[in-house]
């Protein structure tokens, strides 16, 4: 049975994925009827988020509100919490690693959360499963998947002979091309680390092989069969993560169940880049979200990052964020000033085509173009219980996609529109109203020209003028 959204007076649609595995384009059908497992790898946290890491936390957060219309979701999303990057954010700080960690845990939260992205059902923790990872690497070594040499656990990657069909390429590629390890105690350099030992200072927990601390893949592998089952039926993240983290994670996952699988769709998203450029540290253009929503309204940011379809590229700049601002800045003008009773948004419905768009592959792009055909019914519309229908729509529409959180005047009071502070754009409305009132009519025509040309439309009422950005 193929897995639908179901309403009162809609058709049946059928959800469709673009698997990694596959290379396609597949309807989705959970294993489970009515239930849904997801799993999303999070941060790793040594340090504050950069805008590339928001990507997959928004895209795949919009996915968990499409899904929870039909399904019980429940959708896990990991925090890293030993790391060798933890460790030397640690030594270079000289703060302890409980203390760091805490800390950017709790900044990923808060600033994830400023972009409208709801918590996850679970977020577990890599060092609360330590014993699942050793025991998952204890089935490894007896099946033959893995081997220990000096104090190191390490798979063995010529044992699995789907090895590379998820990122599509062939051991000799690999050997070739990859950035990895080569060690005297490896038996090949592809061969990958379960598990390694830790000197004195550094974290350790006691394990069969000595003293010492899991290898990154096989800390979502265990997580993910301890809250979600041995196959999950989707496995989400970013495309940097295809190879080698989410192979390997496939890889070991499937030889310690005997072969069964471990997602049933891989979902990945695009790269982000900055300006047409690449984001790196050594170019000097990685920029926080932490940072950022200090100057930028996150759902601004959220709407920036939807922008694209989730497994495009898509290329942060200032014209990026100023489209996102100018199309939130449409859809707040249109609920602007209609009152909703909670009649009204209980009864409410997405539109049909929204839904439909997201259905097909997320394809925020699309769901957003039924968003704004939905607003500029409303701006036509002159009855007032249509007004009102269209406008609980609206606010709908925009709980699925996690926009419209805002009270609408609220939303424009607070914007600053190039040098325009909101107190400055009710100053020129006042110089503007005197000058009307003195019946200089090229002097109010100069202010309404200077307000038009900063973004700001104003409209005169028998209860006085009001502005909003156009």
């Amino acid at each position: 049975m193929i897995a639908s959204l179901q309403g009162p007076g809609r058709q049946t649609m059928s959800i469709q994925f673009h698997d990694t595995l596959q290379g396609r384009k597949v309807p989705f059908e959970p294993l489970i009827e009515g239930e849904v497992t997801m799993y999303l790898c999070g941060p790793t946290v040594y340090n504050y988020a950069h805008i590339g890491n928001a990507r997959p936390a928004v895209v795949f957060d919009l996915l968990a509100r499409l899904l929870r219309r039909s399904y019980r979701l429940t959708f896990a999303r990991n925090i890293t919490d030993v790391d060798d990057k933890i460790n030397a954010a640690s030594i270079e700080s000289g703060k302890p690693i409980d203390e760091i960690t805490a800390r950017y845990i709790k900044a990923y939260n808060d600033d994830m959360g400023a972009l409208g992205v709801s918590p996850p059902d679970i977020e577990p923790r890599a060092t609360e499963h330590i014993g699942e990872m050793i025991t998952m690497i204890e089935k490894l070594v007896l099946k033959g998947f893995a081997y220990e040499a000096e104090g190191h656990v390490l798979f063995d990657v010529s044992s699995n002979t789907d090895y590379g069909s998820l990122s599509k390429r062939d051991l000799r590629e690999m050997i070739a091309g990859a950035r990895v390890e080569v060690a005297p105690y490896k038996k090949a350099a592809h061969d990958f680390v379960l598990w390694k030992p830790s000197t004195p200072e550094l974290p350790g927990w006691d394990s069969p092989w000595g003293r010492g601390r899991p290898g990154w893949h096989i800390e979502c592998s265990a997580m993910a069969e301890k809250h979600l089952g041995e196959t999950i039926d989707i496995h989400a993240g970013g495309r940097d993560l295809v190879f080698p983290h989410h192979e390997n994670e496939m890889a070991q996952s499937c030889c310690a169940h005997d072969g069964a699988p471990f997602a049933r769709y891989w979902l990945h998203n695009g790269f982000l880049s900055m300006d047409q450029t690449k984001m790196s540290k050594s170019l000097g253009n990685v920029l926080l979200v932490h940072d950022l929503i200090k100057t930028i309204p996150g759902e601004v940011i959220r709407l920036a990052l939807l922008g694209a379809h989730y497994k495009q590229p898509l290329d942060w700049s200032a014209e990026t964020i100023e489209a996102a601002r100018r199309m939130l800045d449409r859809l707040y003008g249109a609920v602007q000033g209609i009152e909703v009773s909670a009649a009204a948004r209980a009864a409410a419905e997405v539109p049909q085509d929204l839904i439909a768009a997201l259905e097909d592959d997320l394809n925020s792009p699309k769901a957003m173009a039924a968003f704004f055909s939905l607003a500029k019914e409303l701006n036509k519309a002159t009855d007032d219980d249509v007004r009102e229908t269209l406008a609980a729509q609206m606010y709908a529409s925009g709980e699925l996609m996690g926009l419209l959180g805002n009270d609408p005047d609220e939303w424009f009071a607070g914007h600053v529109e190039g040098d325009l502070s909101s107190d400055e754009i009710e100053v020129l409305i006042e110089k503007r109203n005197v000058a009307k009132a003195e019946r200089d009519f090229e002097a109010a025509d100069a202010i309404r020209n200077q307000l038009s040309d900063a973004g700001v439309s104003i409209q005169d009422g028998r209860d006085g003028t009001s502005w909003r950005r156009s």
